[in-house]
């Protein structure tokens, strides 16, 4: 279902309700992360070149592990980030059992720049194809490829397809971009007060962002290993569209998709082991 489509709009009453959300979600993120909290964030310059500087037409996809229900927007409140532009600002796949359970949250997240998703819903909903317009459009779209929160301290979960796939379908294969958090959980545990999140976040914690490099992908390579892997498999499981949305069957896409995906998560999962060391040997 498409949900309030026409508020995401950047046109929407002249852009001012956008803008006048970008505005206050920035200055409670940057509260929250600079004067609440300490936030400490390492290649800091690699993010910002890519979000003002990367070639007109080519879309940014940052992915990221999940620790919070404020993971964003705080996790780009750092000093020097400009979270209050609105053109700059980021599109972020959002739960709709969370963001959007009804018409006043619907319309406040919608303004926010968020595209609602449906857990469980598969790689191929409808408003996935939302978030493949996004970065057809050459615009910054951020994923949470595991899907949901985890609070552990535990190596990087299994990443869901849908990650995978939007780098698959993209008409312009996206600058992917990785980027590994701490500190977020203490924020905003989801278990503080009678198994509750606090009605506010936490202060005087500390938060860590690493941003890592970008991650290359030659897709149309990884199609011809996917189809060549797949010769000998086939699949006929519910949920996967009659037509090959990225040009393969559904035991290439499969294949595919896990390729990707696994080489996000590794990379993912290295960032956070090596945060995690320097941060047991500076403390």
């Amino acid at each position: 279902m498409t949900i309030m489509k026409w508020a995401a709009r950047a046109d929407h009453l002249g852009g001012i309700p956008r803008k006048m959300v970008i505005k206050a979600v920035g200055a409670f993120a940057k509260a929250v992360a600079n004067l609440l909290n300490t936030t400490t964030v390492y290649n800091a310059e690699t993010l910002l070149r890519h979000v003002r500087n990367r070639p007109p037409g080519v879309p940014l996809l940052t992915v990221s592990n999940h620790m919070s229900t404020l993971d964003d927007p705080v996790m780009w409140g750092f000093k020097g980030f400009p979270i209050t532009d609105a053109n700059l600002a980021r599109w972020v796949l959002a739960a709709e059992d969370i963001c959007f359970k009804n018409v006043v949250l619907s319309y406040f997240f919608r303004l926010g720049k968020c595209i609602p998703i449906t857990r469980g819903g598969g790689i191929y909903q409808e408003n996935m194809n939302e978030a493949l317009d996004r970065l057809a459009e050459g615009a910054w779209l951020h994923t949470f490829p595991e899907g949901k929160v985890c609070q552990e301290d535990a190596p990087i979960r299994r990443l869901k397809w849908g990650t995978a796939s939007l780098i698959a379908r993209a008409p312009v294969t996206p600058i992917v971009l990785p980027i590994v958090h701490h500190g977020f959980e203490k924020v905003m545990p989801e278990k503080y007060m009678f198994g509750r999140r606090p009605l506010l976040p936490l202060f005087n914690r500390d938060i860590t962002i690493v941003i890592g490099e970008p991650i290359t992908f030659d897709v149309p390579e990884l199609k011809q290993k996917a189809i060549e892997a797949s010769r000998y498999l086939s699949y006929s499981h519910a949920g996967w569209p009659n037509t090959t949305p990225c040009g393969l069957n559904e035991a290439a896409q499969r294949c595919l998709y896990t390729t990707i995906s696994e080489q996000i998560q590794s990379i993912l999962e290295k960032m956070r082991s090596s945060s995690k060391s320097c941060l047991k040997t500076m403390n």
